[in-house]
């Protein structure tokens, strides 16, 4: 039986934390001071923040004395947690086929990161749709090992929309890429080039993604052991009927998917890959502004959003207002707005750890280095609030700025999303708009940004968006196109659903499974 004096004493808690108003502190919520905010991070000055750069360090700077100059503590005597990455550059790489050289973005694409390699004279082999399985085999009637391959992307399907593979109209694992470079290794390929009809189009939309340095954490694996290119297929077209596939690629392939059967030959090519890609680590930094809770400090909730963009291509600065400076607007607000509160007595119960979180735009990698080297204990962090471009409006909701999207709420935990549908009611009266609540939405949003590493260990999650919109990831998504109200509105939200979180008597429960 309970002590009944413990008893008085935790009622009589609980009763004051609930008389706290957090609606004392919501003004330092405001319009004004996230254009003050944001006109500094999406500057010519930072250049476009992009992860290891300078730009990208002197944002870590001005937010770490943003948390000073709220009085947030040092978190183990330091506002930044430091992790290492390596840049790989793509262009360093030469790649020709019987003394015929290719340039990198006129005639391929490097599609992963993979070790230094000094490939000569290698032979190569035509394989189809590199598939190897049971009813279909592109592998029966060449060898492999020692050579390089080209493939097509996708798999064979007919007229009627039926898949050779799995003789349905569903797709199979050989949909996938990755399972077919998988395969090319396990049978000694040395590399692999693929062709895609839409390299004309990723050169021309996503020039600056694709000759970019790509980035790791340095203790990561290389993605392949073996070079993967992308090759159009109007080139690989000439290419293959210079070798021997007379029919060339479209009518080679249109005859496969009639008749369900693999077409492979040896080719009469010697190919050279030399790469000189792995050339800078360095060092970038998640920020740490901590606000300690009081009588359930050892339970944790974190506030994210990725400071970093993609920096400069030349000249032309990537200014990254919304995508996602809006975002870390809304996270230095907040993180004010709860320190005004603990300065008042009126602080969380639960600690707050507010993280703008680095090389996002390089593959979560600044929230995947804290999820698996945790600051604090991750069993003791009781859900993620991640806010990802809420500042434009998009094309569906042309006219209405009160919207935001809410992905990933009801996967862990039914409770947290039923509090942030509470304090939406109670306070923003926001059109919460689900579109993209799906762990199958085709955008696949759900695992593009930063709270899919805190989901991945099974820790609640709700990730705030505005949708895309003609300016990501383009140069011209600026400051002036900010929606400051919007921002504003949608970071209250945010508060309010981490005020009501960071105060309950119990953690919300976790009642999804881990996918």
């Amino acid at each position: 039986m309970q002590n009944t004096f413990v008893v008085f004493l935790s009622a009589l808690c609980s009763l004051a934390f609930a008389q706290k108003n957090p609606n004392t502190y919501v003004d330092y919520i405001n319009p004004q001071t996230a254009r003050v905010h944001l006109e500094y991070l999406a500057g010519e000055e930072l250049e476009g923040r992009e992860a290891g750069k300078v730009g990208q360090k002197k944002a870590a700077v001005y937010l770490s004395q943003q948390f000073n100059s709220y009085g947030l503590p040092q978190v183990q005597d330091s506002y930044f947690q430091r992790f290492p990455v390596r840049e790989i550059t793509p262009d360093k790489i030469t790649f020709s086929i019987n003394g015929q050289p290719f340039e990198f973005m006129n005639h391929f694409l490097h599609y992963s990161n993979f070790d230094d390699v000094s490939i000569k004279d290698a032979s190569m082999v035509f394989a189809g749709y590199g598939i190897d399985s049971e009813n279909y085999n592109d592998f029966s009637d060449v060898d492999v090992k020692g050579k390089i391959i080209i493939i097509k992307d996708g798999e064979p399907v007919n007229k009627k929309g039926i898949k050779k593979v799995s003789g349905t109209s569903e797709k199979s694992k050989w949909k996938n890429r990755a399972e077919k470079v998988k395969t090319a290794i396990e049978k000694g390929a040395i590399g692999v080039v693929v062709v895609n009809r839409s390299v004309a189009m990723y050169r021309s939309s996503y020039k600056h993604y694709f000759s970019k340095a790509k980035m790791k954490l340095q203790s990561d694996a290389f993605e392949y052991g073996i070079p993967v290119m992308l090759m159009d297929e109007e080139l690989a077209d000439s290419l293959l009927k210079s070798g021997g596939l007379k029919k060339g690629l479209d009518k080679t392939f249109r005859k496969i998917n009639k008749k369900g059967k693999p077409r492979s030959i040896d080719l009469p090519f010697k190919c050279n890959i030399v790469s000189n890609m792995v050339n800078n680590d360095m060092t970038s930094e998640n920020v740490l502004g901590f606000v300690e809770g009081s009588d359930l400090k050892d339970e944790l909730l974190i506030v994210t959003a990725h400071y970093d963009h993609i920096g400069k291509h030349g000249d032309v600065i990537f200014y990254g207002a919304d995508d996602d400076g809006s975002g870390t607007t809304a996270l230095l607000m907040m993180a004010e707005a709860f320190s005004k509160a603990k300065e008042k007595g009126e602080g969380p119960r639960r600690s707050i750890l507010f993280m703008p979180v680095s090389a996002e735009e390089k593959g979560l990698l600044g929230s995947r280095y804290y999820s698996e080297n945790p600051i604090f204990p991750l069993e003791s962090t009781v859900a993620d609030l991640n806010i990802d471009m809420i500042g434009r409006i998009d094309e569906p909701h042309e006219g209405n700025p009160d919207y935001v999207y809410i992905i990933g709420s009801n996967f862990l935990s039914t409770e947290l999303h039923n509090i942030n549908e509470t304090q939406n009611k109670l306070h923003t009266q926001l059109q919460l708009d689900y579109t993209f609540n799906s762990k199958d939405d085709p955008n696949n949003f759900y695992r593009r940004s930063d709270h899919y590493n805190f989901a991945k260990h099974g820790i609640p999650v709700i990730f705030y968006f505005n949708g895309v919109h003609e300016d990501y990831h383009q140069p011209s998504d600026t400051v002036d196109k900010i929606n400051f109200n919007k921002l504003s509105k949608i970071t209250r939200l945010v508060y309010y659903t981490a005020w009501d979180i960071a105060n309950k008597d119990k953690r919300p429960v976790v009642d999804g499974e881990v996918k």
